[in-house]
């Protein structure tokens, strides 16, 4: 390494953000890009470890996962940055990543949790650095369309544009094949265009990537639904070989809860979404769009989701924000069973978070809640919730929530917004195309092989694996077009 004291005489320093108040008045991305310097010295932070977990991209049994899913070469990329060589910086990062544009916006980075710094200290700041290879990339001109050398004359249809999608897509490409990617929205990108806000991921970032696939020879069709618009059967025939990477988006209800289907409670998805949709159209009546304007907004869901609904709500205008999160506070210290390398399991803000507490003088969230009933007013509207506090057990290895009594209240609400998961891939398609799936409800296919019932029909990312991570996403997409195309034609030099 070319520092090898760097992680000892530099503290770790992340990228400034636009201030909370000032960035909720507009939908403009909040990050802000650091002077050159300041990342090559926090690349100096990268210490000549003897295994770099950071990038191991695995899992211990029966615990969270270790390290970086695409096997991101980030100990190599950290020392070219350091000593300012940049564009081979870069290249060391598409070797692994196909889009670290995006993965450098939201990936929750598991790499930094497993950065061996971090036994001991703060970790490497690898998810920013990733993100100013790639933007320095593309203001410098070097990330340009690159043809395949030669076409094998066989097409492959690649089912849903989203990140697995997306991957596979320019992996096939890649090998030589014909690829045409199929995306049921109006809008490429699946989840990343419209389950992301954009001032997380802005559309533009995709579509950037988009054009430069289509340079290289992939052909998107929007508006198109499998199964509807176009027969599987006619697919089937179009092409030697399939993709499918149509993400879990089958949300989880709330059907046992009494009043579920009174006006005022929507999925998250579907409020994320109409938003975006009506942003990128310059369509902003409030008939196109689930308005959270002063409205007591009340989000069920813990996770990413649900802090994208609060960033999106704060925006609209919304008159407060609450958001259940049904598990305990997390301490800023690692517990005993979260032991280093695994993903810290420790209490933090999440951009939405600070942004609700500058809005509205407090964090949003509200620990160890469980609603109970949804209130009416009589005609069919949402009032309020009911709810109870809740310790989570386990009763012979099955997680259960235990309501604590004396602890009901009512939580004034206007609108809940439900972001609390998906129970798997969307049925229609895959009873069409006779692919058969677990008891979970996802596509039967081995991690590794990816191959479905269907000859020829590989499966990746969410629809495969249950929801999960943009960055599995890739790595499946990958990993998937690999397969694919030692089917196509007996063996494969993608990795």
């Amino acid at each position: 390494m070319g520092n090898p004291t760097g992680f000892m005489e530099i503290n770790r320093k992340t990228p400034a953000k636009r201030e909370p108040k000032e960035r909720v008045e507009d939908w403009n991305e909040f990050q802000l890009t650091p002077p050159e310097e300041e990342i090559e010295e926090q690349a100096a932070r990268c210490m000549d470890c003897g295994i770099p977990f950071c990038q191991a991209g695995t899992n211990m049994p029966g615990s969270d996962e270790i390290g970086c899913p695409v096997y991101n070469l980030i100990p190599e990329w950290n020392d070219l940055v350091y000593k300012g060589q940049w564009k081979e910086a870069l290249q060391r990062l598409h070797k692994t990543n196909n889009f670290p544009e995006f993965t450098g916006r939201v990936c929750p980075a598991p790499c930094e949790g497993s950065c061996t710094v971090a036994i001991d200290a703060e970790p490497v700041t690898i998810k920013s650095i990733e993100l100013q290879i790639v933007e320095k990339g593309f203001r410098e001109g070097w990330i340009t369309a690159k043809q395949p050398l030669r076409r094998t004359g066989k097409k492959v249809a690649v089912i849903g544009s989203g990140p697995a999608g997306l991957a596979a897509a320019a992996q096939l490409n890649r090998a030589g094949h014909h690829v045409t990617v199929y995306e049921k929205e109006d809008r490429i990108g699946g989840l990343l265009t419209y389950g992301i806000p954009d001032v997380k991921l802005p559309f533009e970032t995709v579509m950037r990537r988009i054009h430069l696939l289509e340079e290289e020879g992939i052909e998107f069709k929007t508006n198109v639904e499998i199964g509807s618009t176009i027969t599987w059967n006619e697919l089937r025939e179009a092409v030697d070989g399939v993709v499918l990477c149509t993400g879990a988006q089958v949300p989880r209800g709330v059907e046992d809860i009494p009043g579920h289907d009174l006006n005022g409670i929507e999925y998250a998805m579907n409020f994320l979404t109409q938003n975006t949709k009506a942003l990128l159209n310059h369509n902003l009546r409030n008939d196109d769009y689930i308005d959270a304007k002063d409205k007591h907004v009340v989000v069920i869901g813990g996770g990413d989701t649900g802090v994208d609904c609060i960033t999106t709500s704060v925006r609209h205008g919304a008159k407060s924000i609450t958001q259940f999160d049904i598990n305990v506070e997390k301490q800023e210290e690692r517990p005993e069973n979260n032991p280093w390398p695994l993903f810290p399991m420790t209490y933090k803000q999440e951009e939405g978070h600070k942004e609700a507490e500058a809005v509205y003088g407090q964090d949003p969230r509200a620990y160890q809640w469980l609603t109970t009933e949804f209130i009416s007013d009589g005609n069919g509207n949402l009032t309020g919730l009911k709810a109870v506090q809740a310790e989570t057990v386990y009763n012979n290895g099955k997680k259960e929530r235990k309501p604590i009594p004396g602890t009901e209240r009512v939580w004034k609400a206007d609108l809940v917004l439900l972001a609390i998961g998906f129970t798997g891939p969307e049925r229609e398609l895959l009873e069409q195309m006779g692919i058969q799936t677990t008891k979970h409800g996802t596509v039967s296919a081995e991690y590794g092989e990816y191959a479905t019932s269907e000859d020829g029909v590989f499966a990746a990312g969410d629809n495969r694996r249950g929801q999960s991570l943009v960055v599995w996403a890739i790595h499946e997409g990958r990993e998937a077009a690999r397969e694919c195309d030692r089917y196509l034609t007996g063996s494969t030099i993608l990795p």
